[in-house]
């Protein structure tokens, strides 16, 4: 007997430049710049799949225009809060989307557990990437970080031992610093 063969449908790989961020973090960072470029993963469903799947929600969400627009807003919320903390609306807009869900207790086979639920299905990303920066906060927040490069969109979890990162990814905005420090020096030496 024949065994049919059915095309795998194609799998989008993450394009973006800075994965496995902390989720609020990496969910800041689905827009992007490259060489002056602005990108936007979350541009389209089928970008927020290619993001569902990068941080393992694939399996708990399914992406759809009213998750997508839930995703955007909430990234937007996040931005103003790491840009601005002290913004009252900021907070507000990201306490609307914590009223979305809760943690639920529950007792699993290898004793308590906590579950996220939420009043909607589409929101259940927004709601763990609002629960996760508020995680972030309480740990430390000086460690949520911009990248230090002036043409960087991006954000980091400093988890250094000294809390002295700088770079998005010292292979990509590191090198290119270097690279411009190294340019201007020999501009001036003879």
């Amino acid at each position: 007997m024949e065994s049919e063969h059915r095309p795998q449908p194609r799998v989008a790989a993450d394009p973006r430049p800075l994965v496995g961020e902390p989720l609020c973090l990496d969910l800041l960072n689905t827009r992007w710049v490259v060489n002056g470029a602005r990108h936007d993963l979350l541009d389209t469903t089928a970008g927020l799949d290619v993001w569902l799947r990068s941080t393992g929600l694939d399996d708990r969400a399914t992406a759809g225009r009213a998750m997508l627009d839930a995703v955007v807003e909430t990234r937007d919320i996040l931005r103003a809060l790491v840009e601005r903390r002290s913004s009252p609306e900021a907070a507000e807009a990201l306490n609307r989307v914590l009223a979305h869900g809760a943690l639920h207790p529950r007792l699993g086979p290898g004793g308590p557990e906590h579950r996220p639920r939420t009043d909607e299905p589409a929101w259940l990303p927004s709601w763990l990437a609002a629960a996760d920066y508020l995680r972030l906060l309480n740990d430390d927040p000086g460690r949520i970080k911009p990248c230090a490069h002036p043409d960087c969109v991006l954000y980091f979890h400093d988890t250094t031992k000294n809390g002295t990162r700088r770079w998005c990814s010292m292979a990509v905005c590191g090198n290119r610093a270097k690279a411009a420090r190294h340019y201007e020096r020999s501009k001036t030496t003879p």
